[in-house]
């Protein structure tokens, strides 16, 4: 072997936060599903076993100004290798131990170009597709109860 063919292949990070976003926003059931339906399921060890913990989220007013903390949220994570020594992280916004754990799993699958051409049509796209339903259904839901308001000026008598 070669020391180039050792090392760790090069993933364009946008990306991989796209398809980790994905797997964190997905509902279980969908990851579940997938999991099913994926013929050769690798092995893998816990490098960090899934735990439920909780994060300061910190905020700006109006995306502008200093920081400052807004409060505290419930999130699971996850740390995988698989039998070919490859890593994934799992996060997740929810205290679902299983979800941070197939959203690792996933992540590392996905490293490997040859699984993630395999993978991208049976596992991420459908996720990524159900997202943007979601968003769209959000935003119908949330102009239904738009209204707008105006000021009427009246004259001088």
């Amino acid at each position: 072997m070669t020391e180039h063919s050792q090392q760790t292949p090069v993933i364009d990070i946008e990306r991989r936060k796209r398809w980790m976003g994905a797997f964190a926003k997905a509902r279980l059931d969908q990851l579940e599903a997938s999991w099913e339906q994926l013929a050769d399921k690798p092995g893998y060890d816990f490098i960090k076993r899934p735990e439920i913990g909780q994060v300061m989220v910190r905020a700006r007013m109006g995306g502008v100004g200093r920081q400052f903390n807004l409060g505290e949220m419930t999130m699971s994570r996850c740390v995988v290798r698989l039998a070919d020594g490859t890593m994934g992280f799992g996060y997740t916004s929810d205290n679902n131990r299983r979800h941070a754990e197939l959203a690792a799993i996933y992540d590392a699958l996905m490293q490997d170009g040859e699984r993630r051409k395999q993978l991208e049509p049976i596992i991420l796209q459908p996720l990524v597709q159900a997202e943007e339903r979601h968003k769209c259904r959000e935003a119908v839901q949330t102009a239904s109860t738009k209204v707008d308001f105006f000021t009427m000026v009246r004259g001088d008598d």
